[in-house]
């Protein structure tokens, strides 16, 4: 799993999120309850957020002086998708060097121990996993044609 290497030119704060060189996509399983589908997105940022710490724009401070967080500056869509073209995309995706990819088995949201999730993933072949969610970061024309035309979340 690779994680592409963000240069300060790629890093542009002043630009639209539509003219960033970088696009992040969560992609989650259409069935899924809104609470689920949340969970799921909330878990793929922070996996993406600890390796990409770059994706971060600066903090920043409203009129009154309060300090906010910094967002991240390349923005990132939340679109949905069936359980085969879920398994379709990731495997597309774990294929491409420059694209750097977070998934969430099904196994996530049912161990309510993380050492059994990772038990429970050492046992299961790739092939046979059910994937809850999906997180693609890189070059925005390689993530927008592996996602082709898949629908926002609702």
């Amino acid at each position: 799993m690779s994680v592409p290497q963000l240069t300060d030119e790629d890093v542009r704060t002043d630009q639209s999120t539509r003219q960033a060189k970088l696009k992040w996509v969560i992609v989650v399983a259409e069935e899924l309850p809104a609470g689920r589908a949340v969970n799921a997105a909330a878990c793929m940022a922070a996996a993406v957020g600890r390796a990409m710490p770059e994706l971060l724009g600066p903090d920043g401070r409203d009129g009154s002086g309060a300090g906010h967080p910094g967002l991240p500056w390349a923005g990132c869509s939340i679109l949905v998708a069936g359980p085969e073209t879920l398994r379709e995309l990731r495997a597309k995706a774990a294929g491409k060097d420059d694209i750097f990819l977070v998934n969430m088995p099904g196994q996530a949201q049912t161990s309510r121990v993380y050492d059994e999730y990772l038990d429970s993933l050492a046992g299961t072949k790739t092939e046979d996993l059910d994937y809850l969610a999906l997180s693609l970061v890189g070059p925005r024309n390689r993530v927008s044609k592996l996602i082709g035309k898949l629908p926002l979340l609702r």
